[in-house]
């Protein structure tokens, strides 16, 4: 399997998923990453034991997907960097490292000497990748923020998201949903990088916030409304459909389940519709028997497609529906997705051994190359590579153990 990535050297300094699942996709690819993780305190994503109100970690296992997941194949050291003896040891994975990592904010880079400057002073060469919540410079340029905010809130998707006249804004689908976004969006920049170093000889500084991650998502709206000179008026929408077509827009089945159509030429798809649903007498109905006639009459098409799809169960209307030339999709929950068969069928997910021995399975990035599924490996214990990286750096036994007395590394 090609591993585009492999041979480059990656050092991480940084925690939670936005930025850690940037180099996690990397080591998809191939690299050779290094997680810089504090001695005593460790990722504090490791701490996390609930997830939107979800256990994360199983009784009697050490597997936590929510770590793995942006920390898979990776090695971890633990290294206090405050502690005067660690930054040698710093210097020395610099040296050998391609490209560097950080979402730390400019304060703490500052205190533990992990700016641009200071990382460029041992290896000018070294691409440098900053990921923010709201961007390296600018009035929030020191505000830290997670995907919630950054992303979800600050970057449109909450308030597209949210239905007008609730009551409540519209929460993330998932924990990690900006970050993960976010990381692949850095994966691509350090490929750029990479690709630019090797061929012009100049390395780079990479900035990704997550408030630009979320503008990105959203900009199909936001760039409308630079074009109006604020928020375009959109016409009311209807129970079931949309303003302009019946065709786009979600439906429930008998038995409660979700079917989402997303056919953008109502005429093409119309009489296609009605003959699959057994309603053949709607396609010479005068209300729409033209697609200008199906446009203006799309609230009232709505209605009757909505009965119609109640008519039958979630699994009658996957039979009906399987051969049309018309978009449609299932709405699946998580398990859904877990067995999806599209996503199986193309190795989409994948299984490893974890600590314990035990198989388990991850949702692999979305890039393949040459039809070959992501090899994945399991995240790291925590500091579990420490003597191992450290012994590659030329350290002695006796060395480490002098590390490990002063606090710097564990």
């Amino acid at each position: 399997m090609l591993q585009p990535m492999q041979g480059v050297r990656v050092l991480e300094v940084a925690q939670f998923t936005f930025v850690p699942a940037a180099s996690a996709v990397l080591a998809d690819w191939g690299a050779e990453v290094i997680k810089i993780e504090h001695a005593e305190r460790g990722d504090g994503q490791r701490g996390l034991t609930t997830v939107l109100g979800v256990d994360a970690i199983m009784k009697g296992s050490r597997f936590s997907p929510v770590f793995e997941g942006p920390n898979r194949g990776k090695r971890s050291v633990g290294l206090s960097l405050e502690v005067p003896g660690a930054r040698e040891v710093l210097d020395e994975l610099i040296k050998r490292s391609d490209v560097f990592l950080t979402n730390f904010l400019p304060e703490a880079r500052a205190k533990l000497r992990i700016n641009v400057e200071d990382i460029r002073k041992v290896n000018p060469d070294i691409i440098y990748v900053r990921g923010s919540g709201f961007g390296a410079r600018g009035p929030e340029a020191n505000k830290g923020g997670y995907d919630m905010t950054s992303f979800w809130a600050r970057g449109g998707s909450g308030a597209g998201a949210t239905p007008a006249g609730a009551d409540r804004m519209s929460p993330m689908p998932a924990g990690g949903y900006g970050d993960n976004i976010g990381g692949m969006t850095i994966a691509g920049g350090i490929a750029a990088a990479l690709y630019a170093r090797a061929t012009t000889g100049q390395t780079s500084v990479i900035d990704v916030s997550l408030l630009g991650v979320g503008a990105w998502a959203t900009q199909f709206t936001a760039n409308l409304a630079l074009q109006a000179g604020g928020v375009p008026l959109r016409p009311p929408v209807p129970r079931h459909g949309s303003a302009r077509n019946p065709l786009v827009g979600p439906y429930q089945t008998s038995d409660d389940r979700w079917i989402l159509f997303s056919m953008l030429q109502p005429g093409r798809y119309w009489p296609e519709f009605c003959k699959v649903s057994g309603r053949p007498e709607l396609i010479t109905d005068e209300r729409f028997n033209t697609v200008e006639k199906l446009m203006a009459n799309a609230p009232a098409a709505g209605e009757l497609v909505a009965g119609i799809i109640a008519e039958k169960t979630f699994d009658e209307w996957l039979e009906i529906l399987a051969n049309i030339e018309g978009q449609w999709a299932t709405v699946q929950d998580s398990w859904g997705v877990a067995n999806d068969v599209s996503l199986r069928a193309n190795g989409m997910i994948a299984s490893f051994d974890d600590a314990d021995g035990i198989r388990r399975e991850l949702i692999a990035n979305p890039v393949q190359f040459d039809e070959t599924p992501a090899t994945l490996r399991r995240g790291p214990l925590f500091a579990e590579h420490t003597d191992e990286v450290l012994r590659e750096l030329g350290l002695t036994d006796e060395q480490l153990v002098e590390l490990k007395i002063a606090g710097a590394i564990t």
